[in-house]
Parts: structure tokens; C-alpha cells; sequence
């Protein structure tokens, strides 16, 4: 690798990097979003969020299995010192994942305005359907590249990766919304469309150029012949995209299904749209922002336990897994302490909007949220492909029966349920899972109790000051940062406190062995 090589001293140290970017990138979609529902209303931004589901499920039948696999079999190949295998896996992967996506771009452009009249229900989401396709070949290439670097742990890469392409999105739909957002809501949705392609670009051209400069630079035989290395490419990848591809095409059925119930709840089809809108365009992203380091620890963690598995190092194993957990815990805890204390002013002052319930009910699935998140990495790296895809299925049968069923009698509240049901079998299936492969110990008191002390203590604490004396005197703005902040802190110190995390542990993440 070039002399900018980051060192692998540590399954945090990627993580921290992603994170990094990762928080940045969140910033900067916020600021995002707030600007797109400021300008296309709760109805339009329900009208893009119903097109992205297409886009995620693009994704995910050409190229997201292939992007961990590279990632899962990069790590193992380096272990080994097969570096002739990596850049044979590597081409492989590139030029089947472009392959899918180029069916996939003509199938769409084909078939958008059936799509739009007859599984969307609204004609105006065809134009941005049409547009779409043409992302997909640039995300399918850039996808496995970054899958490669995830690999090498070389994790600052794909991380400036990931806050350029979000500026350029930003950038794109700022330079055409004047002209075409006033247009018409399908305008609106073929301009953010047009931001997402440009994105995609801009992400291979960037990532390609990194790959030429830091890439592998000795030549090495290959040990695996072709055949041999695409068999195992696809024997690996085809259940990940299984898995991803069924997820997206339930979490499709979902989005399609969740206005049309509203309307048997009584909504009309506009406030069935909104209704939509505020949940996954706003709500949502809100409670995935304190996230980004967990889904930064996901990543890290697939090369990281699968060169520990390759190596048959479990005890590393295990720490990392407990340790992944016990943050994520902690994480999700903290989180839903926020969310449920500060609910309203979140929504009034991110959209002027109330969200007070919605944020509520979803802050209070955050631990089981970000928990799944850590599993899924840990099962991915140990290569419980097909495990995972059985739990997704079984996830989306909870979430997709509540919808149907009870979103006409109980409205949107109805999916929530549903969602924070389905979160708690999967994350029960997935930890029985570890304890019973790598022989994890199931610690109660770590992952659920001190934390729920400690969110509920920090959460009463310090939202008694902020009512009585931080708003009044700060206003409501300056009062809530510093209340979060407050909070932040007063959680943590418990923690620690209790002996739910001690330092020690901390530093522990950091090195090459527990």
C-alpha cells in the first residue's frame, strides 16, 4: 500500500475514521433534507421516499453482497499473503456487479411509468424512475472498490469518499432547485435524483483514482484460477444479495403499502403521502444520526472477524463482539434517553414540525436499533450469510403484518409497533446465535440494566433544568444543545459510574489484541 497507509492497530480504528465522515456526512444530510422539505413540502419529500426504495433494491441485487464479500475475502486473502487472489477477486466482482446493474438500468428505464400508475399509484414519480438507472453502473463499480479498501482496512479512503460525494450532491441540487423545483413535485424528485447520479459518479471517478495511487502495487501470481475464484465470489455473495435484495423488495412492499393503509384509516391521499413523509424523511434519519459510529464498527467489523476467524483467533472474537455490543448498548440507551426527553423541540426546531410522538416511539427502539446493527456485522464476518437472511425474512413478515393489518385500525403508529417488535426477535435470534457458535456470554446487566438506569437518571435530570431554567434563559435553540450536551455528559458519568464501561475497555478497543 502507499506510505498514507493507515496502521491496523485496532477494530476501532476504522471505525473512528468511518465515524468521523460518517457524522460530517450526517451533517450535512441533515442540512440536506431540512433544505428539500423547506422547498417540496411533507408530500413531496413522501414522493421521494417513495422512489428510493427502488434505488436501495438496485443496490442491493448488484452489488451489495458483492461489496462484504470483497471486503469478508480481501481480509482473509491478506491474512494469507494472497495478493494475486485479491486483484483477481476483485476484477471479478467489478465486472459481474456491472454486468447486473446494466440489466437492472434497462429493465427500470423500461418498465417506469408501469411502475409509477400501477405499483406506486402516483404518475409522478416516473420521470425521476426513468433517471435513476443511469447511477446504477457507477454505484455497482465504486461499490466494489470500496468493499476492497474496507478489506485492506485502509478505511480513510471510502471515509473521504463519503463526505465529497454528499458534497456534490448538496451542490448539484442546489445549482438546479431554483430553476426546477417550482416546476412541480416531479420536478422536484428528477432534481434529487439528478443529485444522486451525480454522487455516484463523482464516487467512482474518486475511488478508482485512490485504487491507481494506494492500490496493490506487486505483481503477484494468483493461486485461484477463475472458475475457482468465481464460484467463491458468488457462493459468498449470492446469499448476502438474497438477503439484501429480499430486505429491500419487503421494505419496498412496506412503503407502498404504509399510504395506501392510511387512506383505510381515513387519511386522504395527500395526508397519507405527508404522513409517509414525516416518518421516513424526517423522523427517521433523526434516530439513525447517533448511528454513525455503529454502523462505522459494522464495516470494520466483517475484515476484522474474518481475518480473526481465518487465523482461528476466537477469543478476539468474542471480545470484539461483547465489546460491539456493550457500545452499541450504551449507544442506543443514551440515544432514546434524548429522543424521548426532547422530542418536541427536535422536530420544532430541525423542521418546524411536530414530531413529538413519532421520535418518542422511535426513540425508544434505538437500543434494539443500533444492537442489530453490531450483530449483523459480527454474523456477516463470520460468514452467517444465510442465518441473516432468515432472520430479514422473518423481520419483514412482523413489520409488513402489523402494517396490513392493524395501520387501518391504529394508523401510523401501527408500523412502529410492528418495526420495535420484529427489532427484539432479531436481535434475541441473532445473540442466541453468538452464544451458541463462539460461546458469548449474555451480559444482562452490561447491555440492558445500567444503561436503562442511566438514560432514565441523565434523561429526568436534566430535562427538569432545561424546562425550569436552560430554555427560558438560553431560548430554545442554544437551550437545547446545551441540555443535550448536559445530558451527554451526565449519561456518560453514570456509566462509567456504574461500572458499565471503564476506561480500561475503551483503550482496549484500540489495540491489536484484547
Amino acid at each position: 500500500m502507499g506510505k498514507f497507509s493507515i496502521p491496523r492497530n485496532g477494530i476501532v480504528t476504522g471505525a473512528i475514521i468511518l465515524t468521523l465522515a460518517g457524522i460530517i456526512t450526517r451533517i450535512l444530510g441533515f442540512v440536506y433534507r431540512i433544505y428539500m422539505s423547506n422547498i417540496m413540502g411533507a408530500e413531496g419529500m413522501g414522493l421521494y421516499q417513495l422512489i428510493m426504495p427502488v434505488y436501495a433494491l438496485a443496490w442491493s441485487l448488484s452489488c451489495s453482497g458483492f461489496t462484504t464479500t470483497i471486503s469478508k475475502l480481501v481480509a482473509q486473502e491478506r491474512a494469507c499473503g494472497e495478493y494475486g487472489n485479491i486483484r483477481r477477486l476483485l476484477k471479478l466482482s467489478i465486472a459481474v456487479t456491472v454486468m447486473i446493474s446494466f440489466v437492472l438500468s434497462l429493465g427500470l428505464y423500461l418498465s417506469a411509468d408501469f411502475i409509477a400508475v400501477n405499483i406506486f399509484h402516483d404518475p409522478r414519480t416516473a420521470p425521476a424512475l426513468k433517471l435513476l438507472p443511469i447511477a446504477f453502473p457507477f454505484m455497482a463499480a465504486g461499490s466494489c472498490l470500496r468493499g476492497y479498501f474496507f478489506g485492506m482496512q485502509e478505511t480513510h479512503i471510502p471515509a473521504i469518499n463519503q463526505v465529497f460525494e454528499q458534497l456534490v450532491r448538496m451542490f448539484v441540487i442546489y445549482l438546479l432547485a431554483g430553476t426546477f423545483m417550482p416546476l412541480g413535485l416531479e420536478y422536484a424528485c428528477g432534481v434529487a435524483i439528478v443529485g444522486c447520479i451525480a454522487e455516484e459518479i463523482f464516487s467512482l471517478f474518486y475511488i478508482t483514482a485512490a485504487y491507481k495511487k494506494f492500490g496493490l502495487k506487486k505483481r503477484r501470481r494468483p493461486s485461484m484460477h477463475n472458475h475457482a475464484a468465481l464460484v467463491l465470489l458468488l457462493s459468498m455473495a449470492l446469499p448476502l444479495t438474497a438477503n439484501r435484495v429480499t430486505g429491500s423488495l419487503l421494505s419496498t412492499v412496506e412503503n407502498i403499502l404504509i399510504p395506501l393503509r392510511l387512506q383505510l384509516f381515513g387519511m386522504s391521499s395527500a395526508e397519507a403521502i405527508s404522513a409517509y413523509g414525516k416518518l421516513t424523511g424526517m423522523a427517521m434519519p433523526i434516530i439513525y444520526f447517533p448511528s454513525a459510529f455503529l454502523i462505522s464498527l459494522s464495516i470494520s467489523l466483517v475484515p476484522a472477524v474474518s481475518e480473526a476467524s481465518a487465523k482461528m483467533n476466537y477469543a478476539r472474537i468474542q471480545y470484539a463482539a461483547s465489546r460491539s455490543i456493550l457500545f452499541a448498548a450504551i449507544v442506543g440507551f443514551g440515544a432514546a434517553s434524548l429522543f424521548c426527553v426532547f422530542s418536541a423541540e427536535l422536530g420544532q426546531i430541525i423542521y418546524k414540525q411536530d414530531l413529538s410522538q413519532t421520535l418518542t416511539l422511535l426513540g425508544l427502539m434505538c437500543p434494539f436499533l443500533y444492537m442489530q446493527v453490531v450483530l449483523s456485522g459480527v454474523l456477516n464476518g463470520l460468514g452467517y450469510q444465510l442465518f441473516l437472511f432468515r432472520n430479514s425474512i422473518i423481520s419483514s413478515a412482523i413489520t409488513i403484518a402489523f402494517v396490513y393489518f392493524l395501520i387501518p385500525e391504529q394508523g401510523i403508529n401501527a408500523f412502529i409497533l410492528g418495526w420495535f417488535l420484529a427489532l427484539i426477535v432479531t436481535c434475541a435470534l441473532e445473540i442466541g446465535k453468538l452464544r451458541s457458535k463462539i460461546s458469548l456470554e449474555f451480559e444482562f446487566a452490561n447491555w440492558f440494566l445500567k444503561p436503562l438506569i442511566c438514560a432514565s437518571a441523565s434523561g429526568m435530570v436534566v430535562k427538569y433544568f432545561a424546562d425550569r431554567f436552560l430554555m427560558p434563559s438560553l431560548g430554545q435553540v442554544a437551550g437545547l444543545l446545551t441540555s443535550v450536551a448536559a445530558l451527554g455528559l451526565l449519561y456518560m458519568t453514570l456509566v462509567l459510574v456504574l461500572g458499565c464501561l471503564s476506561l480500561n475497555e475503551i483503550r482496549g478497543m484500540f489495540k491489536s489484541k484484547p
